[in-house]
């Protein structure tokens, strides 16, 4: 999948760059601290979702599933959005942006591995050096909207200090799985405000407030019908 992204360091012009990602790894259950952790897990699990084997575990979806487009399709109206931060490495370098691990919630009452290859997974065009943020990552903050009807309620807020750190996420994934070229993993998320839900439209931001800076991207969600 070839996405167009736009590479951020603080000491030079940004760089646009056609970026081709073959492998996608969606990581999961990965709150810090074990009551949040348990708190999703019981959101979910309200819902019908089987707890998870593992924690933190690593789902492999299609890499085409990931898109810069500001809508996607999506098959009936259970599915929903949710605000991580993206890792890719290119170069060698670890760069940092932001996505929404849109799911269709009534399949992962089947399996949470079915239902993370049913939807489209928008990212944000923008990455910063993941170096730049680093000394800094748990001040960094996370915040997703919610547009439903016309009416936009915040929907999952807080800090990246909620989840296990992108690094530590990619060194636990290699000791599992090799992580080849051309990979990018969603790196977990907060849990939501409210219940979980459908919307028309899932606004995300990964906001620095030492630096700052934001990534913000948006989508509009079109229901397709359901025929039997």
């Amino acid at each position: 999948m070839k996405l167009e992204l736009r590479l951020v360091r603080r000491d030079r012009a940004a760089e646009a760059r056609e970026v081709t990602v073959r492998h996608l790894v969606i990581a999961g259950w990965t709150g810090r601290d074990a009551a949040a952790t348990e708190a999703h897990i019981r959101e979910l699990e309200a819902i019908g979702v089987p707890r998870p084997a593992a924690v933190p575990t690593f789902y492999r979806a299609a890499a085409g599933l990931l898109t810069t487009s500001p809508a996607i399709q999506v098959l009936g109206g259970d599915s929903s959005g949710e605000v991580e931060p993206v890792l890719v490495v290119l170069g060698g370098e670890l760069w940092i942006g932001l996505g929404s691990d849109h799911t269709d919630r009534g399949a992962e009452r089947s399996g949470v591995s079915l239902a993370k290859q049913l939807c489209a997974k928008p990212v944000g065009r923008e990455f910063w050096l993941f170096s730049e943020v680093a000394d800094h990552w748990d001040e960094v903050v996370l915040r997703s909207w919610a547009v439903h009807g016309g009416e936009r309620r915040l929907y999952q807020e807080g800090p990246a200090a909620a989840l296990l750190r992108p690094e530590d996420l990619l060194a636990r994934y290699r000791t599992q799985a090799a992580w080849a070229s051309g990979t990018a993993m969603f790196c977990g998320t907060l849990p939501v405000i409210g219940a979980l839900g459908h919307a028309d439209r899932f606004e995300v931001r990964l906001a620095d407030p030492v630096l700052g800076r934001s990534i913000d991207a948006a989508y509009d969600v079109e229901v397709l019908p359901v025929v039997t």
